[in-house]
C-alpha cells in the first residue's frame, strides 16, 4: 500500500514537472505569435498611412491642375501672358509633379535610394539649366569621387552622393551672385534663387537621413516639389503687360 502511495506521488510530481517544462516553451510559442502577429499590424498600419499620403497629394494635384487652368484662362481673357520662362516651366511642373506622385506610390524600402538619387540629380539639372539661362555660364563644381558601389554601406553612397549634389549647388549660387535683372525677370532670378537653397537645405537634410527614413524623405521630396508648382502657378501674372 505505502509502495502505491509513493508511485502514485511520484506520478502526480513528474506530471507537474513535465507541466512546468511545457510551459515555458508554450509561452514562448505563444509570445512568437504575438510578435509575428504585431509586426503584420504594423506593417499593414504603415502602408495604410503611406497609401494615405499619396492620396492627400493626388488631392493637392488636383487643385493645382484647376488653379492652373483658371489662371491660364485668366490671363488668355485679359491678353496676357507670363514670361516665356515661367511659361514653360510651369507648364511641364504640372505634368511632372504628376508622375512624381505616381512614382511615390510605387516606391518601397528596397528602390527608394535609386529613385531618391535620379530625382534629386534631374532637380539640380533643372536647377542648373535655369541657372545658365539667367547666369550665362556655370563653373564646373571641383571633382569629386562618386564611383562608390552599390554594395556600400548606405550611409557612404549617401555621403559621396550628397558631396556631389552640393557641390554643384554651390556653383549655381556663385554664377547667381553677380546677376541683376528687373520686370519679369528679377521674379524668376528670385525664384531661381530662393530653389538653390532650398535645394542646398534639403541636401543637409539627406546628409543626415537613415535608411529607416526612406518613406519620409521620399515623400517630403515630392511634396516639396508641389509646393514649388503651386507657387509657381499662383504667380504666372507676374508680368508686364504685353512683355514675354
Amino acid at each position: 500500500m505505502l509502495f502505491k502511495s509513493v508511485v502514485a506521488i511520484g506520478a502526480i510530481a513528474l506530471s507537474f514537472g513535465m507541466a512546468g517544462c511545457n510551459r515555458p516553451a508554450q509561452e514562448t510559442r505563444d509570445e512568437a505569435k504575438k510578435t509575428s502577429a504585431d509586426v503584420a499590424e504594423a506593417t499593414v498600419d504603415a502602408q495604410r498611412h503611406r497609401d494615405a499620403d499619396v492620396s492627400r497629394l493626388n488631392e493637392r494635384i488636383a487643385a493645382i491642375e484647376r488653379e492652373y487652368l483658371a489662371k491660364t484662362e485668366q490671363l488668355a481673357a485679359n491678353k496676357k501672358v507670363a514670361t516665356s520662362g515661367l511659361r514653360e516651366e510651369v507648364q511641364e511642373d504640372v505634368t511632372n509633379v504628376k508622375k512624381a506622385v505616381a512614382n511615390l506610390s510605387t516606391t518601397t524600402e528596397d528602390n527608394w535610394w535609386e529613385r531618391e538619387e535620379e530625382a534629386v540629380r534631374r532637380a539640380v539639372d533643372d536647377v542648373g539649366s535655369d541657372v545658365m539661362r539667367l547666369a550665362g555660364s556655370v563653373a564646373a563644381p571641383a571633382p569629386v569621387a562618386t564611383d562608390t558601389p552599390a554594395t556600400a554601406p548606405f550611409t557612404s553612397r549617401r555621403d559621396a552622393f550628397v558631396t556631389a549634389m552640393k557641390g554643384r549647388v554651390n556653383t549655381f549660387r556663385r554664377a547667381l551672385e553677380p546677376v541683376k535683372a528687373k520686370g519679369p525677370r528679377e521674379a524668376e532670378l528670385k525664384d531661381t534663387r530662393a530653389r538653390v537653397e532650398k535645394m542646398d537645405e534639403d541636401l543637409d537634410k539627406l546628409a543626415s537621413a537613415s535608411a529607416d527614413d526612406w518613406w519620409d524623405v521620399s515623400k517630403d521630396r515630392v511634396e516639396a516639389y508641389l509646393d514649388r508648382v503651386e507657387a509657381s502657378v499662383k504667380r504666372l501674372d507676374d508680368h508686364e503687360p504685353g512683355t514675354e
